[in-house]
């Protein structure tokens, strides 16, 4: 995957075997920020960092999607990825960014690179996002850029042992992309 420039100073690349310890320190500084909203965030080590990035370098070898670091003038600031499911011609997304660099349309930006790349350049149908009913930026950001509600998975995330929640589903599809659907 090349690298996407999205403004000066910010940028999209792969994650590479080089970026686990930054990126490790970057969820272990916003940890309690994240452990709302991403299940993986409250146990997540250097050595599950390390096997995440492993994973998204084969997954975009294997040409299943991607992961790619947010990049902030150098550092990295978040991920943002996706999984293509071939056969349907569809993918989910999803994102995390740090807490500092929030409110600056960073991901707002970025997802709608995903979206040129996932419609343009892959030609895909249609495009996903799940999020927490109770995360307004998450929830924001899918409408700012036209993506639809299209309903609430009941208990699809786990947590912990007992403990599922609600998401929400909003989806994209490839025509309204298309007839120029809200692009931020």
């Amino acid at each position: 995957m090349p690298r996407f420039e999205l403004s000066e100073g910010v940028q999209l690349r792969s994650l590479t075997e080089a970026d686990v310890k930054e990126l490790y320190a970057l969820i272990e500084a916003n940890r309690a920020y994240l452990v709302p909203w991403m299940p993986w965030a409250a146990g997540q080590t250097v050595d599950g960092t390390a096997e995440f990035v492993r994973k998204s370098i084969n997954q975009e070898a294997d040409g299943g999607g991607f992961q790619v670091a947010v990049i902030v003038n150098g550092a990295i600031a978040g991920v943002l990825g996706h999984e293509i499911d071939g056969e349907n011609r569809t993918t989910t997304i999803g994102y995390w960014l740090a807490e500092d660099q929030q409110g600056r349309g960073l991901m707002t930006a970025a997802v709608k690179r995903l979206l040129e790349h996932a419609f343009d350049e892959l030609r895909l149908n249609r495009v996903g996002i799940e999020v927490a009913p109770n995360n307004p930026r998450s929830r924001a950001l899918a409408e700012r850029l036209g993506f639809r509600e299209e309903g609430v998975l009941r208990e699809a995330e786990r947590f912990a042992d007992d403990d599922y929640r609600d998401l929400v589903l909003y989806s994209m599809l490839a025509s309204e992309w298309s007839r120029g659907a809200n692009r931020g």
